[in-house]
C-alpha cells in the first residue's frame, strides 16, 4: 500500500506543478475555449490541461518501474500498452484543444489509440458471468478485441460528455479512480496479485494526476483539461476495467470464499462509470430522436439539469461528487463485502438523501412560488376589505329618468 501511495502522490505532484506551465503555453498558442452559448464560463480560458496530466502519469510509471514491490507490474506489456496508447490519445485532444477535429476524425482517433492498447496487451480476456451457472466465459481474440476497443472509445466519450463543469470530470474520475483502486488492491489482498498489480497502479496513477489537476480546475477553473485530459482519462478508466475484470480466471481460486470480490464483476465497473455513461446514452437517445447527430452539442446534459432545477455551479458539482461516490464506493463495498445487510440498508438510505438533495431546490422554489401567490391573494383581499377601500368604491348613480316619463313609457 505505501508504494501506492507514493506513486499517487509522484502523480499529484507534478501533474499540480506541472499545469501552470501547460497554462502559460496554452495562452501562448492561444488554445483558448471561447464561452459558446451552451457553456457556463463566462469567460476564455485555456485548455490543453491533459497533457499536465499525461506527464504526471509518465512520472508516477517511472517512480513505480523503480519500487521494488511493484517490479512485478512490469512483467507483462499492460501498463506500458496505456502509456503508449494514453500518449496518442492525449496528442489527439491536444489537436483538437487547438483546431477543433470534426467528430468522425476524432472518433477514428480514439479507435486507433484503442486498437494500440489491445495490440500491446490490454484485452478482456476473460468474463465471470456470477449467474444462470455460466460462470467463466473465455473471450477470443474476436470476440475480445473488438469488445475492449468499443468499450474504451464508450469511456472516452462518457468522460468527454460530463465535462462541462469546473472541476466536474476530474473530481468524478477521480472517485471512479479511488473506488476502482479499492476493488483492485482487494483482488490482491486475495493473493491473486497478477490480476491486482496492473489496475492498482493505473488507478491510483490516474486518481493522482486528477486530484494534482482538480485544485486548478475547480470553480473558479483557470484552465480546463480539454479533451486531451478528457480522452485520457477515458481511457486509463477503461484500460482499469479491463485489466481488473477482463483479465481474472475466477475457476483459477482455490475456494469459494475466495470468489467473493468477484460475485459482482458487471456491477462494479457498470456502477463506477454510471454517471458519465448515463450521460453519454441520454445524450444519444436524445439527439437521435430529434434527428441530429450523437455528437451535436446542447444544453441537456446532467450537469446542465442541475442548474436548471436551482443548483448553483458548486453545488452541482458537489452533487455530482456525491453520486459518483455513492455508486462507486456502494458497489465496490458490496462487492468486498458480499452484500451485508448493514451495508444494504446505508446505501439504501444515502439514495434516499442524495433524491432529496437533487430535488430540494426545485421543492424549495415551489414553496417559495406558492408561499409568494399566498401573500399576494392576502394582500389583494386587505386591500379589498379595508375601510378606505371601501370608502373608495364608485357609488351607482339612480335613473335619471323622471317619474312621469317612466310611468307614460310604460
Amino acid at each position: 500500500m505505501r508504494e501506492y501511495v507514493v506513486v499517487l502522490l509522484t502523480a499529484a505532484l507534478v501533474t499540480f506543478l506541472a499545469t501552470p506551465v501547460v497554462r502559460m503555453m496554452a495562452i501562448r498558442l492561444r488554445m483558448m475555449a471561447a464561452p459558446r452559448e451552451r457553456d457556463v464560463h463566462v469567460i476564455p480560458t485555456p485548455r490543453g490541461g491533459g497533457v499536465a496530466m499525461y506527464l504526471g502519469f509518465v512520472a508516477a510509471v517511472l517512480v513505480a518501474s523503480r519500487l521494488p514491490a511493484l517490479q512485478r507490474t512490469f512483467d507483462d506489456t499492460q501498463v506500458y500498452a496505456v502509456l503508449v496508447a494514453g500518449g496518442l490519445i492525449c496528442l489527439l485532444g491536444v489537436l483538437d484543444d487547438k483546431w477543433g477535429l470534426d467528430a468522425l476524425t476524432k472518433l477514428t482517433g480514439q479507435i486507433a489509440a484503442a486498437g494500440v492498447m489491445v495490440l500491446l496487451g490490454v484485452q478482456l480476456a476473460f468474463l465471470f458471468l456470477p449467474f444462470a451457472d455460466i460462470g467463466t466465459v473465455s473471450l477470443g481474440p474476436d470476440v475480445g478485441v473488438p469488445l475492449t476497443i468499443l468499450l474504451t472509445v464508450f469511456a472516452v466519450n462518457a468522460l468527454n460528455f460530463i465535462d462541462g463543469l469546473d472541476g466536474l470530470a476530474a473530481g468524478v474520475s477521480a472517485i471512479a479512480a479511488l473506488a476502482f483502486f479499492a476493488y483492485s488492491y482487494n483482488l490482491g489482498q486475495m493473493r491473486y496479485e497478477e490480476a491486482a498489480s496492473a489496475p492498482a497502479l493505473i488507478t491510483a496513477v490516474l486518481a493522482g494526476i486528477c486530484l494534482g489537476f482538480l485544485p486548478h480546475n475547480f470553480s473558479p477553473a483557470r484552465i480546463f483539461m480539454g479533451d486531451s485530459g478528457s480522452m485520457l482519462v477515458g481511457l486509463m478508466l477503461s484500460a482499469a476495467a479491463v485489466t481488473a475484470t477482463g483479465g481474472v480466471d475466477a475457476q483459477t481460486f482455490g475456494s469459494a470464499a475466495s470468489l467473493l470480490p468477484l460475485t459482482l464483476p458487471l456491477l462494479v465497473p457498470i456502477a463506477i462509470l454510471f454517471i458519465p455513461f448515463t450521460d453519454l446514452v441520454l445524450a444519444v437517445v436524445r439527439r437521435t430522436r430529434k434527428g441530429q447527430s450523437p455528437f451535436s452539442p446542447d444544453k441537456m446534459h446532467l450537469h446542465h439539469r442541475l442548474l436548471s432545477i436551482g443548483h448553483s455551479h458548486t453545488r452541482a458539482v458537489l452533487v455530482m461528487y456525491f453520486w459518483a461516490a455513492l455508486l462507486s464506493f456502494g458497489a465496490v463495498g458490496l462487492s468486498i463485502t458480499g452484500g451485508r445487510v448493514e451495508l444494504v440498508v446505508a446505501i439504501a438510505v444515502l439514495l434516499v438523501v442524495g433524491v432529496v438533495v437533487v430535488l430540494s431546490p426545485r421543492a424549495r422554489r415551489a414553496a417559495r412560488e406558492a408561499r409568494a401567490a399566498e401573500l399576494a391573494a392576502q394582500r389583494r383581499r386587505s386591500r379589498a376589505d379595508h375601510p378606505t377601500a371601501r370608502a373608495a368604491r364608485p357609488v351607482p348613480e339612480p335613473d335619471a329618468t323622471p317619474t312621469g316619463a317612466g310611468r307614460a313609457a310604460r
